[in-house]
């Protein structure tokens, strides 16, 4: 998404910077990025120490200080930035670096195995996070529409099946809701097959503790 600031440069300053950018040494983005990250990137990016940065940022700091611009948020400081009220500079992250690479490839593999372990869900696009301390060796996991009555007829289908519900969480995103639910004893596939079938559920899994 672009957003277009009305003001902000003087039309001299734009074609100023125009040029600036028409004659900088782009460099190709892969150089200062992880082994992971490289793969995929495909970008030219402006050395921030090159001169061309230095005299665009020259640009935005005297915007700035004439009020065109209320704060400037930049995550490479400089002498010319630092100390300025005005200016919120922040540390770059890094996070293509290849410790920040590993550190989300361990992340994404702990979270996907805590799903498939004991249905937790953290950091899904379109699944509400949900996350249950076992206190049981049985658990049930169930994806299902967010509707009214849907935890009654998943807790009688329980009940039918002779199971007691030790503990329960349900949350919802939208449209979407999950459901995880502690029983005290093995869940029979006969059970797994009636509450599948109830209007609304989406998918149902058992999810005994493995040791």
């Amino acid at each position: 998404m672009i957003l277009t600031l009305p003001d902000l440069l003087s039309p001299h300053e734009v074609q100023s910077a125009r040029r600036l950018l028409a004659d900088a040494p782009w460099a190709d983005g892969r150089d200062s990025a992880g082994p992971q990250a490289r793969r995929v990137k495909n970008n030219e990016q402006l050395p921030h120490d090159c001169e061309a940065a230095t005299r665009i940022r020259a640009l935005v700091l005297a915007a700035l200080e004439r009020g065109a611009i209320g704060r400037y948020v930049c995550d490479f400081p400089s002498t010319a930035t630092h100390g300025n009220p005005l200016v919120i500079a922040l540390p770059h992250l890094g996070a293509s670096t290849r410790e920040a690479e590993d550190n989300c490839a361990v992340m994404v593999v702990d979270q996907l195995r805590d799903f498939l372990e004991h249905g937790n869900v953290a950091n899904a696009v379109n699944f509400p996070a949900v996350s249950m301390a076992r206190e049981s060796a049985y658990r049930v996991a169930i994806a299902n529409a967010n509707v009214p009555n849907m935890l009654g007829q998943i807790s009688t289908a329980m009940a039918r099946a002779g199971l007691n519900i030790h503990n329960m969480v349900n949350k919802s995103r939208g449209d979407m809701a999950y459901t995880l639910v502690d029983v005290d004893s093995p869940v029979a596939p006969s059970a797994l097959a009636e509450i599948a079938a109830i209007q609304g559920v989406l998918s149902v899994r058992s999810l005994p503790l493995v040791t």
